[in-house]
C-alpha cells in the first residue's frame, strides 16, 4: 500500500534522441578555468514549471536506458556523473552499465542537436546501504567511458561540502523532462523544464509528512534527505525528473542542494518533494572518485547561509488547506456554472479552474460540426454565482468516448478570460484515482446539465454513500470482484434517509453527486437520467476522469483525500465477489461475515390492525409474503388494517439504513380447493427502494437450493423484536413423512435445530426458513405452520402463482440436481411411524445424519 503513492520519479520513456554521436574526449590543451563548476553561459529564469532557457543549466544531462529517456542527473566532473541509484537497482538488483548512455548539452529531446553529445557509461556506483528510495541514500555515481566536452552547454556544477549550509527558504531551481503533470508526460518538443522550488526545514517537512495521507500514509524522514516545494502543493517534480539536480545560487555560483528521489503524487498539497541532500554524501563521492582529474568541485562556502526565514526544530508548521470546495452552506455552490446557448436550455456544470467548467458532453454533441467542434462557440456564455457578466467561451474539449460511454458523458469548457476566485466564485474539489469515498459519507445531489430542479423540498438532496459491496452487488455485474478501497470504483451509490415522496417523479432530472470531507465539498459523480420515477441509485464515479482534466485544464483542484477515519470496524479490504443476479437483477445480498447489528434487508414487520405483528419476507419492490394464519383470522374474510415496516432492528438504532414503512392494500391468496392455504402476498401502497434496509429476497424454482447452509430467522422477543438466527437442517422427505405420517399437508417441510438453537426464536409470529445458496445468495425456502416449531409451508409449490400475481419475484436461474436422491419404498421404521415429534427419537436421528441435508 505504501508503493500505491510512493512515486520514485523514473516513469517516462521516450523515443531514441535522432542524430545523437559520439566524439572525443576533453582535449589535453583546454584550459584549466573551463573546468569551473556552476556558472552557465545563460541566467534568465521563469519561474515554476517553464521552458527551461538554452544553456541555463548546463549540467543537466539525461540518462537512458536501451534508447530512451529514464531518468536526469548532473554532470560534476568531465568522467563523472551525479543521479538516483533508484535508476538503475531494480528488485535489489544493479542493472548492467552497459544498457545506460548519458546525453550531455541537449535542451530539446526532439530538436536539433548541435552542442549534444553522447557518452557510454562504464560504471554505476551506490552506497552500499541503499535497498529503497524510502529509506534513503538515493544517490548514485556514474563513470563515463570517456570525458565529456565541456563548452557553453556542458559545464560541471558545484557539490556542497559536509559543512555546508542551506538556509531554510533558500529558492532553488529543479529541472528535468519528467512528467508535467501526475500521469501527464511532457509534451513534445520535449523541452528541459525548470521549476523554483523551497528548501523546507526538516521540523516543518517531517510535520507535513506527519499528518495522515491517502490511506493513512505518514513518512519518517530520514538523515539525509532534503525537502522542496511549498505547502499548498501546485510546483514540483514530478515522474522521470529522478535522478536530476536541485540547485541553488550563492554568489553566481550554482551548487547541488539535492537530488530528485521521491514523492507522494506530484505537487500535492502539504507533500512536498523528497531529494536526497547531497552534503552528507561528500566523503563517500569523495572516495569513489579518487584518482580522476579533474575530479568534482566542493568550493567552500563563501558566505554564510543566504538570508531565509530561521526554523528551529520544535516549531509547529502550517498546514496549507484546500483553495476548493467550499461553500457557505450546502445548496449554495459557488462553483456552480449554467451554459448558455442560443436556442437552448440552460446546461448545468461545475467550475473547476480559474479558467474551466466541467459539464455533460450530451449537452453539445447535436450542436458539433464534423470536425467536432461547435458551430456558434463565439455566441456561448457561462453565468457563474455573483457575476452580472456572462463569461465568453473560448475553446471546447469533449472526452473522446462522451458520444458512446455514459460514463465519460463529459465536457471541458475553457473561458476567455480567468475568474478571480473569491467566496462567490470557488471551484470544486475533484477526486485523485485512488480516492475512496467512505461508506456513510454525507453527501449531496446538485443540478447537471439540462435536468429540471428538483421534485420536492431540498432534503430530497441529502444522501449518504453506500459501501463498495452494496453498490457494487446491488448495480453492478453479478459474480464480478468488488473493487477495493484505492481501486478506481465503478459506480458510487447513494441512500436517501427519508421516503420518496408519492408522486414525486425524477425521470427528467439529471444530478450531479457531491460529498463532503472534512467541510470540503468534492464532485463525486455524474449521473445522466434516472429510471423510472425514482430517484438515482448510482453515479458514474469521477476519479477515473481526474487525469484526463488535469491534462486539459493544467489546473483543475485535485485534492487528496481528507477523511480517513474508517470507525471501529474497519473497512473490508479482501477480495469479494458478488453473488448471481435474477434476471430482475440483485436479491437476496447480505454482506459476510456481516458486521453486528446489520439488517436482515428483506425480514419486514406485519403490524395487523394494532393487534399483533407478524414476520413477513420483502419479496419483490411492492410484495410481503407471509402466513396466511397471521394476517386473517380463521373464518374471517374481511381485509385488516395492516401496516409494513422493514429496515427495523427493534429498539436498537439503525445507522447501516432508514426504517419504510407502507400500507398494506390487498391480500391475495392461492386458489386451493377446499383447503386455507398457508401462504399470504400481501400488496404494499407503494414500491420499496432497493438498498441495504429494504431488499427482495431470492426464490428457488426448486424450493431449496442446492448446498449452503439454513436458518429460522424471527424474533427471541415478539416486544422487543431484535432479529435473531438459529441454524437448522432440512429433513428429507422420506424422514418428514415418516415424523409426521397422516397429518401433513402438502409440501411442508420439516427442520432439525442445531444443538441449542431450539429456543432462539418464538414461533407465534411465524418466522421465515432461509437458506444460503453456494453463490451467497439468501433464498426464501418456507414460512412457519401455525404453533410448529419445526414445521413449515414450502415455497416451492407455490413457484407459479407468485410469479403470477408478482411478476417481479426474483426467482434465481435453476441449477444442479433433485435437493435429495430418489427414495426408494423402504416403509418407515416402526418406532417412528406416526411419530408426532423429536424428542422420543432424537437417538434414532442421530444415526441417519448422512440424509439430514443442509
Amino acid at each position: 500500500m505504501f508503493q500505491h503513492l510512493l512515486l520514485p520519479l523514473v516513469i517516462l520513456v521516450i523515443s531514441p534522441i535522432p542524430g545523437a554521436f559520439q566524439d572525443s574526449a576533453l582535449s589535453p590543451t583546454q584550459e584549466p578555468e573551463d573546468l569551473d563548476c556552476g556558472r552557465p553561459e545563460s541566467s534568465t529564469r521563469i519561474v515554476g514549471g517553464s521552458d527551461a532557457q538554452p544553456g541555463s543549466w548546463p549540467w543537466q544531462v539525461s540518462l537512458h536506458q536501451n534508447g530512451g529517456h529514464i531518468c536526469g542527473g548532473s554532470l560534476i566532473a568531465p568522467s563523472w556523473v551525479l543521479s538516483a541509484a533508484h535508476c538503475f537497482v531494480n528488485n535489489g538488483t544493479l542493472e548492467p552499465a552497459a544498457e545506460f548512455s548519458v546525453l550531455l548539452g541537449v535542451h530539446s529531446q526532439d530538436g536539433p542537436l548541435d552542442a549534444a553529445h553522447v557518452r557510454a557509461v562504464a560504471a554505476i556506483l551506490v552506497p552500499d546501504n541503499y535497498s529503497s528510495v524510502e529509506l534513503g541514500a538515493d544517490l548514485a555515481l556514474l563513470r563515463l567511458a570517456s570525458p565529456a566536452r565541456l563548452g557553453p552547454a556542458v559545464r560541471p556544477v558545484c557539490l556542497p561540502r559536509a559543512s555546508h549550509h542551506f538556509a531554510h527558504g533558500t529558492t532553488c531551481w529543479a529541472t528535468g523532462w519528467g512528467d508535467v503533470q501526475e500521469a501527464d508526460p511532457l509534451p513534445l518538443p520535449w523541452v528541459l523544464q525548470e521549476v523554483e522550488l523551497r528548501l523546507l526545514g526538516e521540523a516543518a517537512c517531517q510535520c507535513l509528512y506527519s499528518r495522515p495521507g491517502p490511506f493513512n500514509l505518514t513518512f519518517q524522514l530520514l538523515p539525509g534527505m532534503l525537502c522542496a516545494g511549498y505547502p499548498e502543493g501546485r510546483r514540483d517534480t514530478c515522474q522521470g525528473d529522478s535522478g536530476g539536480p536541485l540547485v541553488c545560487e550563492e554568489r553566481g555560483r550554482w551548487f547541488q542542494a539535492g537530488i530528485t528521489s521521491f514523492g507522494f503524487g506530484c505537487g500535492r498539497r502539504n507533500r512536498p518533494g523528497v531529494f536526497t541532500a547531497v552534503a552528507p554524501y561528500e566523503a563517500w563521492i569523495r572516495e569513489q572518485v579518487m584518482g580522476s582529474e579533474p575530479g568534482p568541485a566542493f568550493p567552500t562556502q563563501s558566505q554564510g547561509p543566504q538570508s531565509g526565514p530561521w526554523e528551529p526544530m520544535d516549531e509547529n508548521c502550517t498546514i496549507a488547506l484546500p483553495e476548493c470546495g467550499k461553500a457557505q452552506r450546502p445548496g449554495a455552490w459557488p462553483w456552480e456554472a449554467q451554459v448558455i446557448v442560443p436556442g437552448s436550455r440552460p446546461c448545468h456544470g461545475a467550475l473547476v479552474s480559474e479558467s474551466w467548467v466541467l459539464a455533460p458532453a450530451s449537452c453539445f454533441l447535436d450542436r458539433s460540426s464534423s470536425d467536432g467542434q461547435p458551430r456558434d462557440l463565439d455566441n456561448w456564455r457561462v453565468l457563474l454565482p455573483s457575476r452580472l457578466r456572462a463569461e465568453q467561451v473560448t475553446r471546447f474539449v469533449p472526452h473522446e468516448n462522451a458520444s458512446w460511454d455514459h460514463a465519460s458523458d463529459l465536457v471541458l469548457l475553457q473561458l476567455r478570460a480567468p475568474v478571480n476566485l473569491s467566496v462567490a466564485q470557488r471551484p470544486v474539489c475533484l477526486p485523485h484515482p485512488e480516492h475512496y469515498f467512505l461508506p456513510g459519507s454525507r453527501c449531496r445531489l446538485a443540478r447537471w446539465g439540462r435536468g429540471e430542479p428538483a421534485p420536492g423540498p431540498n432534503t430530497l438532496l441529502e444522501a449518504e454513500l453506500l459501501s463498495s459491496w452494496w453498490c457494487h452487488c446491488l448495480y453492478g455485474r453479478q459474480g464480478a470482484t468488488v473493487p477495493l478501497p484505492g481501486d478506481p470504483p465503478q459506480a458510487l451509490c447513494p441512500a436517501y434517509q427519508e421516503e420518496e415522496e408519492s408522486g414525486s417523479c425524477w425521470n427528467y432530472s439529471s444530478w450531479s453527486l457531491l460529498c463532503r470531507e472534512e467541510g470540503t465539498w468534492f464532485l463525486a459523480g455524474i449521473r445522466v437520467f434516472s429510471s423510472g420515477c425514482l430517484r438515482p441509485r448510482a453515479f458514474y464515479p469521477l476519479q477515473t476522469h481526474g487525469p484526463w482534466i488535469s491534462h486539459v485544464t493544467r489546473g483543475a483542484y485535485l485534492e487528496d483525500q481528507l477523511t480517513w477515519d474508517w470507525g471501529p470496524e474497519g473497512e473490508e479490504t479482501e477480495t469479494q465477489t458478488c453473488p448471481p443476479h435474477t434476471e430482475r437483477g440483485a436479491c437476496g445480498l447480505r454482506p459476510e461475515p456481516a458486521p453486528v447489528g446489520l439488517l436482515w434487508p428483506w425480514l419486514a414487520e406485519v403490524h395487523v390492525a394494532g393487534d399483533h405483528v407478524c414476520t413477513g419476507i420483502l419479496v419483490a419492490p411492492g410484495w410481503i409474503l407471509t402466513a396466511t394464519h397471521c394476517v386473517l383470522r380463521p373464518g374471517s374474510t374481511t381485509v385488516p388494517y395492516i401496516e409494513v415496516y422493514l429496515g427495523r432492528t427493534g429498539a436498537s438504532p439503525l445507522p447501516q439504513g432508514h426504517q419504510v414503512s407502507r400500507l398494506v392494500i390487498s391480500i391475495r391468496l392461492p386458489r386451493h380447493l377446499g383447503l386455507r392455504p398457508p401462504l399470504a402476498l400481501l400488496e404494499l401502497s407503494s414500491r420499496v427502494e432497493p438498498s441495504p434496509s429494504a431488499l427482495s429476497i431470492c426464490l428457488h424454482p426448486g424450493g431449496i437450493p442446492l448446498g449452503g447452509s439454513c436458518w429460522v430467522l424471527g424474533w427471541k422477543d415478539p416486544q422487543d423484536r431484535v432479529p435473531v438466527a438459529a441454524a437448522v437442517s432440512i429433513l428429507t422427505p422420506r424422514l418428514c413423512h415418516c415424523l409426521y405420517q397422516g397429518i401433513l399437508p402438502p409440501g411442508t417441510l420439516c427442520v432439525l435445530y442445531a444443538e441449542g438453537q431450539e429456543d432462539r426464536c418464538e414461533v407465534t409470529s411465524a418466522p421465515p426458513l432461509l437458506c444460503q445458496s453456494e453463490g451467497g445468495s439468501w433464498v426464501l425456502v418456507g414460512m412457519a405452520v401455525r404453533g410448529s416449531q419445526e414445521l413449515f409451508a414450502s415455497i416451492g409449490p407455490e413457484e407459479a402463482w407468485i410469479s403470477q400475481t408478482v411478476g417481479e419475484a426474483h426467482f434465481l436461474p435453476p441449477s444442479g440436481s433433485p435437493y435429495w436422491p430418489p427414495e426408494g419404498s423402504n416403509p418407515c421404521p416402526l418406532d417412528m411411524a406416526g411419530a408426532s415429534g423429536f424428542p422420543p427419537i432424537a437417538l434414532f436421528l442421530l444415526l441417519l445424519t448422512p440424509l439430514i441435508q443442509g
